[in-house]
């Protein structure tokens, strides 16, 4: 295992550096994921509840890719040191391909979905390792904060990037190539907000020399028996990654469709959609530095437990809602549960993992993760497009089918949300920080 400097308090510098990938990388999930490339890919590129189905499918080869990947990349990354060469390789991945959808059009279904794919799967490895740096710049009783710090400058960014890409596609009222024009300047904004961490992060882990004989590749899979070997002593761990692969189901469900939601249930365009999400981005920045902060002070289980009901309730609520109002005030409150369980999951993840397996850990929460992250979309996106065949087989209009239907698969949201609660009852956060401390004394 890499050593990890003993918890060495960072730079002003290094820390706004790590802010700032996150503003960078939120760009693309603000416009690529959210506001603009799943509703263009839905309606345009492809067209009808087919495009739910697809993009779907899409989203989940990706996670597939990563989820196998995930847990390897992080043990060779402890080991040889090297969290930011992965990341600078999967950013430079998610910005050519990000780049590179300005070339989609209708049509181009398979193209579409290849770049997305290639683009998706840069943007979700890099947080691995991005994630994997936390616990190099932030001492234990300050990783809430910090964590929830950089979710809300996060956020910020893909507020800046939106309030950049809007103007134009409202004087062009949503002009094609205006639309497709906005990935590049989405890919741009990615890469200059990626740079400084590269220039000004330093990576405190160091790299351990290769036994003769040996590989990486070799290494890592060693240190995964190891890690699996001794997961007795990681048992609150390993309830927290069952309860949260659970519960993200939901929360990827609901990032990955509501654009598409949007514009299916409530008639948004591509206008409506930007303003919805600078809404919803804003809230986040709310959501995570309140969340960043109730975490610190009392645990990150009640805070998570606290944000996760919330978005049930706000699923719920967009079940029933009828109007663009309803949606836009429903919106508002997702962003903030939303910010609240993603930041404060991450942070956990921080906590929990011994010195010096931050990135395998890590790794094990991206494989959870993105397991969830291929199973939800998958299924909203069948459900979705099913149902909508069962409607008009009951007589109902295309349109009103569609809706019906899409209408149907949110429950699907609320499910995977309330079970994930209910799993992360049997979570003991103090034997999980416990087991952690343990680790690092016996090591």
């Amino acid at each position: 295992m890499a050593n990890t400097a003993p918890q060495a308090i960072s730079t002003r510098r290094e820390r706004v550096a790590w802010y700032l990938y996150d503003a960078g990388n939120s760009a693309y999930a603000a416009v690529v994921l959210l506001a603009v490339y799943s509703a263009y890919f839905q309606k345009q590129v492809v067209g009808g509840a087919e495009g739910s189905r697809l993009w779907g499918s899409a989203i989940s080869i990706a996670m597939i890719i990563v989820a196998i990947a995930a847990p390897i990349m992080g043990a060779i990354a402890d080991y040889s040191g090297a969290k930011k060469r992965f990341l600078f390789f999967f950013t430079t991945l998610s910005v050519l391909f990000t780049a590179a959808l300005f070339f989609t059009e209708k049509g181009t279904i398979v193209m579409a979905i290849a770049f997305f794919i290639l683009a998706e799967i840069g943007y979700r490895a890099a947080q691995i390792f991005y994630d994997a740096l936390l616990p190099e710049i932030a001492a234990p009783n300050e990783m809430g904060r910090i964590a929830g710090a950089g979710w809300a400058i996060g956020s910020a960014g893909g507020i800046l990037s939106l309030l950049i890409i809007l103007p134009p596609i409202l004087l062009t009222k949503s002009n094609v190539m205006v639309v497709r024009g906005s990935l590049i300047v989405t890919a741009v904004f990615f890469a200059l907000a990626a740079l400084p961490v590269f220039f000004w992060l330093k990576e405190r882990a160091r790299p351990q020399v290769v036994p003769p004989g040996e590989n990486y590749l070799s290494i890592a899979f060693k240190q995964l028996r190891d890690t699996i070997r001794t997961a007795r002593g990681f048992k609150e761990f390993l309830k927290f990654m069952l309860a949260f692969l659970v519960y993200n189901e939901g929360v990827i469900m609901a990032l990955d469709f509501a654009a598409i939601l949007g514009a299916v249930l409530f008639g948004l365009e591509q206008t409506g959609l930007i303003i919805f999400f600078i809404l919803v981005q804003a809230t986040n920045v709310i959501g995570a530095l309140a969340f960043g902060n109730l975490q610190d002070r009392f645990g990150g289980k009640r805070s998570l437990t606290l944000s996760i009901l919330l978005m049930v309730v706000c699923v719920l609520a967009l079940y029933f809602a009828q109007t663009q109002t309803h949606f836009f005030i429903i919106g508002a409150v997702v962003g903030i549960a939303m910010a609240g369980i993603q930041s404060v999951s991450r942070a956990m993840v921080a906590t929990f993992a011994p010195p010096g397996k931050s990135g395998e850990f890590f790794g094990f929460f991206a494989l959870t993760g993105r397991t969830s992250s291929f199973i939800g979309p998958a299924v909203f996106g069948w459900l979705a497009a099913e149902a909508t065949l069962w409607y008009q087989a009951q007589g109902q209009a295309t349109t009103v089918a569609e809706q019906s239907g899409h209408r149907l698969a949110i429950l699907s949201i609320a499910a995977f949300l309330i079970v994930g609660w209910a799993l992360m009852g049997f979570v003991n956060e103090k034997r999980a920080r416990e087991a952690a401390q343990n680790q690092q004394a016996q090591g």
